[in-house]
């Protein structure tokens, strides 16, 4: 497997050319990387524009996923952006304004799109409710929603595997929504590494029309480094006007690092991935059992990801963050309910077997029965760009009831709003605000 962007970049560096161009620090080391830091000078090509060394990197990309993929230097959200960017410009074709169903537990970087490009937005709530971080949605139930609504979407947005390790059945829902000459669209940030299973789980390979992958997330590629990936079934402009709706949302100035760690990750792919990850999984599945077997209930069914449900174990997903970090075990993510933990084949043996060793020293205690607050269904008054474009104030949250929430209150991780712009914040979304440590919000003046 060739790596175009990473060879240019040594040939220059080893040059030790007079750098009258940006960046500003010249390739002089002060943290030890900036040799490697260039700009799009003769040859480098131009991430937007490519035609070079970066159009050779993501066709070898493109091969390994089997689809057209497409490189982000800016991490999924810039690829969350350009996909609904794209359903826009397919449904402004056919339908006129754009209508998409999404589900719930949307990252917010959904929401930041419905404020810049004015979509309509019908929230798909899930069949059984246990946290505002997953949606669960059946094909059946998507099927009975798509009939009974007044309008056809033009897309459906899910996002799987999501937080807590729970993986659609994006086969049998991508049927569904092509039933329905709908286009699917998966917020796969969590599931670069899902091509590279034995059998790919891949959302494409599913079935999905457009769907956006972290590579940083889950490869060894650096922070920001993410795919935007179009099915060779998807409308046939889409991927001609990728560049084009990646543009829209990005940086002219793309990081070459990012850019080279993606570059890289296609050889390191090609090199036995499928093999090392069949490995590890093997490794990930024994420790579960042996958590379970301590006593430690489990949720979600991703390979890479572990989570635990801890208040039956006796303490809540944050106390038992507080009581790893002390020993230098540090989590993806904790909250009331939840802790969990990301696995990939760099962390190597003495890792996990000190990580399964520690949890399982931890002693069980009863357990915790406080529940989480239920969740409502906020009524909607505003657009999410009316919400998002009005004057706004900062609030305490024991002062938001009633009052219409104007940007998303969240935090990442895990990114996930509790109340969406232009919602009412009833009494319900005020207690879930105060038990996920939520203490301010802005509202619409």
């Amino acid at each position: 497997m060739t790596t175009p962007i990473c060879d240019f970049v040594k040939k220059y560096t080893e040059k030790q050319t007079v750098r009258l161009h940006m960046p500003g620090h010249k390739g002089k080391n002060v943290l030890g990387f900036e040799h490697m830091d260039i700009t799009e000078i003769d040859g480098a090509d131009s991430l937007y524009e490519a035609e070079g060394i970066i159009a050779q990197s993501e066709a070898n990309a493109s091969q390994l996923f089997g689809c057209n993929t497409f490189y982000s230097a800016e991490g999924s959200s810039q690829c969350i952006r350009a996909m609904l960017y794209l359903v826009c410009v397919s449904a402004e074709k056919s339908n006129g304004r754009p209508f998409i169903m999404a589900a719930r537990n949307a990252h917010k970087t959904f929401v930041s799109a419905a404020a810049l490009m004015d979509f309509d937005v019908e929230w798909i709530y899930p069949e059984h409710q246990n946290s505002y971080l997953s949606c669960d949605i059946s094909a059946q139930y998507l099927d009975k929603l798509i009939e009974q609504s007044v309008r056809k979407p033009d897309a459906v947005y899910l996002t799987s595997p999501d937080y807590l390790g729970n993986v659609a059945d994006i086969k049998q829902i991508a049927q569904v929504c092509h039933k329905h000459g709908t286009l699917l669209v998966v917020d796969n940030a969590h599931g670069a590494y899902l091509k590279f299973l034995p059998q790919s789980q891949h959302p494409i390979d599913m079935g999905a029309d457009l769907c956006c992958d972290s590579a940083h997330k889950t490869l060894p590629v650096l922070t920001g480094g993410a795919y935007l990936h179009i099915s060779d079934k998807a409308p046939k402009d889409m991927a001609a006007m990728a560049k084009n709706a990646l543009v829209m949302f990005g940086s002219t100035s793309p990081s070459y690092l990012i850019m080279q760690s993606l570059d890289m990750a296609n050889r390191y792919i090609a090199d036995g991935y499928t093999e090392k990850l069949e490995v590890l999984t093997d490794k990930i599945d024994k420790i579960k059992s042996a958590l379970e077997q301590c006593g430690f209930t489990l949720a979600g069914t991703e390979k890479l990801k572990l989570a635990i449900s801890t208040k039956p174990y006796g303490y809540t997903g944050s106390e038992l963050a507080q009581i790893l970090a002390q020993k230098d075990i540090v989590c993806e993510f904790s909250d009331p309910d939840y802790i969990v933990f990301m696995f990939t084949p760099q962390t190597d043996d003495d890792q996990l077997e000190y990580f399964a060793r520690t949890l399982c020293s931890i002693p069980q205690k009863a357990a915790v029965t406080q529940l989480p607050p239920k969740f409502s269904k906020p009524q909607t008054v505003m657009s999410v760009r009316q919400a998002a474009f009005s004057k706004s104030e900062k609030v305490a949250v024991e002062d938001a009831e009633g009052r219409i929430l104007a940007s998303a209150t969240v935090g990442c991780p895990p990114a996930v709003p509790i109340v969406v712009c232009g919602e009412k914040i009833d009494s319900a979304a005020v207690e879930c605000f105060k038990y996920y440590g939520t203490d301010s919000c802005r509202v619409v003046k």
